[in-house]
Formats: structure tokens, sequence, C-alpha cells
């Protein structure tokens, strides 16, 4: 990065937004010897880079299928075909391990920096921008953007106006707005005439009415979740379910979110959890016959620790008050073995809502894929504006798909606008 710009000065490339995608996208038109200017609303880079990932960054996906891959993003695979035969999985991998960042695949297919620090990520970025001598601006958030016929002629800020041949609108969604996603860049966007889908929090947790899911804050188990609209069931999904403080979160929660959003709209909404996914009710039964015939001189306290998950032995501690967890294990009742085996088997919580924006990990919406050319990322109203992240409207699940729609896109549009000439 060189010494910041001004507003006197004219560029071939303007960037508006200092994330992902912003960052991919400014490199790689500088790269190509473009003259660039990133504009960055805070006083660093890369503020939401370095907390995703629980501060690890699950950079991508290493799926290396594009079509697999692809499948991933629901309505907008058709749109992305030409994006990701550009810019995909590999491109990812070579491009950070490339420059230093080595990364390592874990469950799942998500891909983290070895380091496990998403700081390192942020730090790539940087490089190459310095490398390529963009001229980054910082504290310096844009109020519009200024038309002129088909074409942006400026954008204003509080440190005046910039003026560039061609300009990139990497603000960012709605998610996570501490770190400066405050969605302005929609409002931009319909301003010019494009149709923005009113943004949702979409990769979100999910809160729950029964309050004792707190004792359980921090805990992850392996299970079956069942969602139910009115006592009747909907979907289910299987894989690592976190407990919080305020109810569920983790990947099987977080990708369910946006279905479970649409049932609260019709009703009341109930998740149960199997614990024991692997077992119908009576090979259950009969697993923890063998387990109490064991020990039956134990505390039955003692052999739930052991039976169940995670430290998830509260659950009947909470939700059978009349079993006593101190009665040793010989002098158990059938009928309360029943009751336990019932409970593992389908540990019900009433889901109240999504978790807002400040929560969120994606944020769906955005601007209609048939409003921009994916082939470049250009707008197809705004001959000089293009748009990439999670501005655009695709929806993903968690698992870096997000990262890599921002690596794909930034590196789309920053190839775009080096093959453009200045007006």
């Amino acid at each position: 990065m060189s010494a910041a710009g001004s507003p006197t000065d004219h560029y071939d490339v303007l960037v508006v937004g200092g994330g992902p995608a912003g960052m991919m996208a400014a490199a790689t038109a500088a790269d190509a010897g473009k003259k660039v200017l990133l504009l960055e609303k805070n006083r660093s880079l890369g503020k939401k880079l370095n907390i995703s990932g629980g501060g690890r960054c699950n950079i991508t996906n290493a799926e290396y299928n594009t079509h697999t891959l692809l499948g991933h993003y629901g309505k907008a695979v058709n749109f992305l075909h030409s994006p990701f035969s550009q810019f995909a999985v590999g491109d990812t991998f070579e491009f950070f391990e490339g420059r230093g960042l080595p990364l390592q695949v874990e469950a799942r297919n998500r891909a983290f920096p070895v380091s496990q620090k998403a700081s390192d990520v942020t730090a790539v970025l940087s490089r190459a921008l310095k490398r390529g001598q963009v001229e980054v601006v910082f504290d310096c958030g844009v109020t519009s953007l200024n038309r002129k016929g088909d074409r942006i002629a400026s954008v204003s800020t509080k440190r005046g106006e910039f003026r560039a041949d061609s300009y990139i609108l990497a603000t960012g969604g709605l998610s996570r707005p501490e770190t400066g996603s405050t969605g302005a860049g929609f409002g931009w966007l319909k301003s010019l005439g494009h149709t923005v889908r009113q943004p949702s929090p979409g990769i979100v947790p999910l809160a729950t009415k029964e309050k004792w899911v707190a004792k359980l804050g921090g805990k992850t188990v392996e299970g079956r979740v069942t969602f139910l609209l009115d006592g009747k069931r909907q979907f289910k999904t299987q894989g690592r379910i976190l407990f919080t403080h305020f109810g569920l979160s983790g990947p099987t929660i977080l990708n369910s979110a946006a279905q479970v959003g649409e049932l609260l709209e019709a009703g009341t909404v109930t998740a149960e959890i199997d614990l024991f996914p692997h077992l119908d009710e009576g090979a259950c039964d009969r697993e923890l016959t063998a387990l109490l015939e064991l020990h039956k001189n134990k505390a039955l306290k003692t052999v739930l620790k052991e039976w169940l998950p995670n430290g998830v032995w509260h659950v009947p501690n909470t939700l059978l008050p009349d079993l006593d967890m101190e009665v040793k294990v010989h002098s158990l009742r059938k009928d309360d073995r029943k009751k336990l085996v019932k409970l593992v088997k389908g540990i019900r919580l009433t889901i109240t809502n999504l978790m807002g924006f400040d929560r969120a990990v994606v944020a769906d919406g955005g601007v209609d894929l048939r409003e921009i050319d994916t082939k470049t990322m250009r707008s197809n109203l705004i001959e000089n504006l293009y748009v990439v992240g999670d501005l655009l409207d695709i929806n993903r699940p968690s698992g870096g798909y997000s990262l890599q729609i921002c690596w794909t896109t930034g590196y789309v549009a920053g190839q775009a606008v080096a093959a453009t000439s200045g007006r």
C-alpha cells in the first residue's frame, strides 16, 4: 500500500470497501498495472475478516469439483459457472499458499490457515496491496455514488470527492454491523436503479424459549435435529450442534436457519434433538441397559456422565426432575430408564426466533444477479460499476462458501477492470 490518495488525483480503479472481496479486487487490478485507490471506512483493513471463523478464518471449502461446489449456492448456480471458471477453489489455495500462507483442510472440507489466525489472511492481502502500490484511504466512509448518464462520475466522502475510470463496490452485507457492514451499498445500488432483495440473517443461530440450555453453553454434540411446525415434522439434518446461552448454534443449526425462518412465519417451530441418531429407540435402550448392568452399584449420575456425550447429562437432570440422579443403578426403575431413552432420542426445544444481524455469519439478500454480468461482475445498468462479494444475492451455507464468493468475484472484477481502457 502506498500513501493515501488525494481527491485531486484520478485513478484507473476505485474500490469501495476493504474487506475480502475489495482487497482481492484491488490487488488483482493493481497486479495488472492499474492505478488503484481503495477507500475503507474503518481505521484498518479486514475488520470482519479478522473475526471470521471464530478468529481462525474458514478461508474456503476444499471441494475441487466446481460442479459439486456450485450446487451449494442454490438458485445462483447458473450465474456462477463463468466466474468460477476464472477463479475457483484451487486458485484460492494457490493464491494464499503461493504467498506464504499454508492451508489445512478439516472436517467437511473446511479449509483454514495452518496458523489458525484469520489475521494472517488479512496480512497476505495487505502485502498484495502494498506490492501493487494500491493507495488506501482509511476512515473514509463513502456517502454517495454520483452518477452521470450511465456511468459513475465520482464518489463523495467526508474527505471530498474521488474519481476513477472504473468503480468496484465491495461494501459487504448486513452481517456483523459492528465491523462496518451496515448495508449502505444496498441503498446506493437501489438509487442507481438496481433490484435489491431485502437482506435477512441467513446463516445465524437460533434462540429458544427454554432457558435451561444456558447450562450447556459451549457444549457441542453430534446429533440429528428434526424441525417441526405445529407438531408436524418438516425436515431434519444431522451434524454438529452447539448449545449456547441463548439457544442453538453450530454448523448444522446455522445451515438450517433460513428454512427455520420460513417455518417461524407459519407457526410454532420445535427442534427435536436426537443424541444417538445411529440407534433406534430399542437399540438405544439395550445399550443403556448393558451399561447399567456393568455399573449397577454406581450412582445414576456417574453412569450418565459416561453414556451421554460431552457433558449433556444436565439434560435429564433438568427435564426429568422426579428422577433421583443419586440413586444406585441397581435400584433404577424400568419406567425411569425408558423415560431416559425417550428423552435423549428427542430433546425438544421451542424456537422463538433467529438471532439478528449482529450474530449472523452471513446475511442473505442483495443485488439480483440478472442485473449483473457475472462474466465480469459489471453492472448491466451502470457501465463502469462492478459489484462483488456479499452485495450479491447468493445464498450459501457456512463452511467456507461465503469467502470463496468474495475471492472469486473480487478476482473476476479486478481482472475485468484491468482489461478496460480508461475514458
